[in-house]
C-alpha cells in the first residue's frame, strides 16, 4: 500500500513537470533549522531537540510547487539512556502567496504531503531497532522574499510518526532560507 502511494505521487510529479514548460517556473533549495518536540504518547517525558530540514522543489508558477524533503527531528530521551530518534523523507505540494510587487516582499505559504518516517529506539544506550511508517505532514510559514531568488521564513510543521504499533507526532518550529534558480 505504501509503495503504491509513493509510485502514484512520483507519476503525478512526472506528469506535472511537462505542464510546467510554459509557466513562470523555477527550481529551489531550502534549508531550515529550529526546534522540535517529539510526542510519543507520554513515553520518554517532555523535551525538545534541534530539527533540521533540507527541501528541494520546483515552482510551476509563483503560487504552486512540488517538493521533496529530508528532515532530522532529533532525539527524545527519558534521562535513563532510553531514546527515540526520528527522521523522515517527504514528498508534497506547496502553496505560496506573495504580497509585494514582482513576487517580492512578505508572503504566506502552506505545505502538505506524505513522509516516510523512521523511528530509531535505544534502550540503555543500545540501539534495539528501527521502525518505518508512512504518515502525512502539514506546515505553514510566514516570510519575506528579498528578490525573486532569495527569501527567508519562519515555519511550523506537524508530521505524523509512529513505531511498533504506537502512534505519535513531531511538531517543529524552524527558520528557513530559500534560494531559487
Amino acid at each position: 500500500m505504501n509503495k503504491t502511494i509513493l509510485v502514484a505521487c512520483a507519476l503525478a510529479l512526472a506528469s506535472l513537470t511537462s505542464v510546467a514548460a510554459a509557466a513562470d517556473d523555477s527550481w529551489y533549495i531550502r534549508g531550515e533549522v529550529g526546534r522540535s518536540d517529539i510526542s510519543a504518547n507520554g513515553v520518554f517525558g517532555n523535551s525538545s531537540d534541534t530539527a533540521a530540514s533540507v527541501r528541494a522543489g520546483y515552482y510551476f508558477n509563483r503560487n504552486f510547487a512540488v517538493e521533496g524533503s529530508y528532515s532530522n527531528f532529533g532525539n527524545r530521551s527519558d534521562g535513563f539512556g532510553n531514546e527515540l530518534g526520528v527522521d523522515g523523507w517527504g514528498l508534497g505540494v506547496v502553496g505560496k502567496q506573495n504580497f509585494g510587487p514582482d513576487g517580492n516582499g512578505f508572503f504566506i505559504q502552506g505545505r502538505a504531503g506524505i513522509a516516510r518516517v523512521t523511528t530509531d529506539v535505544k534502550v540503555a544506550g543500545v540501539k534495539i531497532g528501527s521502525d518505518n511508517s508512512t504518515k502525512g505532514y502539514v506546515g505553514a510559514g510566514l516570510g519575506y522574499d528579498f528578490s525573486r531568488n532569495v527569501g527567508i521564513s519562519a515555519n511550523y510543521d506537524y508530521t505524523g510518526a509512529g513505531a511498533y504499533g504506537f502512534g505519535g507526532h513531531v511538531s517543529s518550529w524552524t527558520g528557513g532560507l530559500e534560494v531559487r534558480f
